[in-house]
């Protein structure tokens, strides 16, 4: 059955008409339609770009399709019909083309230094295997290879570069040569300065990034995905660190406070940021709107968040907009987001796929 939305349609924000046949977006009418909804403020489907549908909440890896399943779904609930997995411990290729889970695009597994990273969650590998390692995983992936840029050295007492930047642009140049984007967790200044100058096309968190950094991804076109939540963590990873750790303990609440400070010239700079909330371990799934308020508090306008999370977000990833041909994703929200962007937390209709999931069928 053809359904008929009718209501301003963002980011144009024309009234239109859009007809869903079936999984695609046409502007042609289309006799004995549906009417689903008339009126309204239509947004393409929203965006969680770095979440770890194989890592459920609490750090341990799954262990079956229904906990990814389920996961999936909790963020489809709330508006978010797109979904890039920044690596998974848990293959789950069968999720790709179910008709209600959102659109995927996956990591492998991450990419990570000997002992040096969160237990059982990556592919641990010596600088000599590490590119061998980013070619499997971008075979494992769908696009995309997970790149661990920096952890604690315990011996340093303090965040330090997994490999040497030889070897780290070497992952880079691997993962490009396999046909995959290369994605980057790194916090600290050194790690994320090698990852860059490397040509690495996407930085997960990125709290240790400079002002000359953020000129140099813009020339780029080096991505940001800033993870807010995460970052609202660190304070409490700087307290349980602090006996054993106290540089490093300093170090995380320094980079936490100063953040905010960071996205906001990220984005004076011209970077693109894209919304992700790293769902997925210590953060639960369904936390879209959340990251969007605080990346709004930034100092990002609601247009500029609505586009990281929205249609600059599917643009990125490959999933065209509510455009003729376009992808039936979309979400239908009762007041305007521009003006009030709080309306994110209660969408009045989610439609994926060309599938009502929230709304009258």
């Amino acid at each position: 059955m053809t359904l008929h939305v009718r209501g301003t349609v963002l980011p144009e924000g024309e009234v239109r008409d859009l007809y869903l046949v079936g999984d695609r977006i046409t502007t042609e009418p289309v006799a004995g339609a549906q009417t689903v909804s008339d009126g309204g403020f239509i947004l393409p489907g929203l965006v969680d770009a770095h979440c770890h549908l194989g890592i459920r909440y609490g750090g341990k890896p799954i262990e079956s399709l229904g906990e990814a399943r389920e996961a999936a779904g909790r963020d489809r609930d709330t508006g978010v019909l797109a979904l890039r997995d920044a690596g998974s411990p848990y293959p789950y290729p069968e999720l790709d083309d179910e008709p209600e889970i959102p659109r995927l695009v996956r990591a492998g597994r991450h990419v990570a230094p000997p002992k040096r990273y969160l237990r059982d969650i990556g592919v641990e590998v010596a600088a000599e295997e590490v590119a061998g390692a980013v070619t499997a995983q971008a075979a494992a992936g769908t696009g995309w290879v997970k790149l661990v840029g920096d952890w604690i050295d315990r011996t340093a007492g303090d965040l330090a570069p997994s490999w040497d930047p030889r070897t780290m642009a070497a992952a880079v140049a691997a993962a490009h040569a396999a046909g995959a984007r290369a994605a980057v967790h790194t916090f600290s200044e050194e790690g994320v300065e090698i990852m860059v100058r490397a040509g690495v096309d996407s930085v997960e968190h990125g709290t240790g990034l400079s002002l000359d950094l953020l000129d140099e991804m813009a020339r780029r076109g080096t991505a940001l995905v800033p993870t807010m939540i995460q970052i609202e963590t660190f304070g409490g990873i700087a307290d349980q660190a602090q006996a054993k750790f106290p540089g490093y303990a300093a170090h995380m609440r320094d980079l936490q406070r100063r953040f905010p400070d960071v996205v906001r010239a990220a984005h004076e700079a011209g970077v693109p940021i894209y919304l992700g909330t790293d769902a997925g371990g210590s953060i639960r799934h369904g936390m879209a709107a959340e990251e969007m308020m605080l990346l709004h508090r930034t100092g990002l306008s609601a247009v500029d968040v609505l586009a990281a999370a929205s249609w600059r977000a599917r643009e990125w990833l490959g999933f065209p907009g509510l455009v003729e041909g376009g992808l039936a994703d979309l979400v239908i929200y009762p007041e305007d987001p521009r003006t009030d962007l709080a309306v994110v937390r209660a969408p009045r209709y989610i439609v994926l796929k060309g599938r009502v999931i929230r709304g009258p069928r």
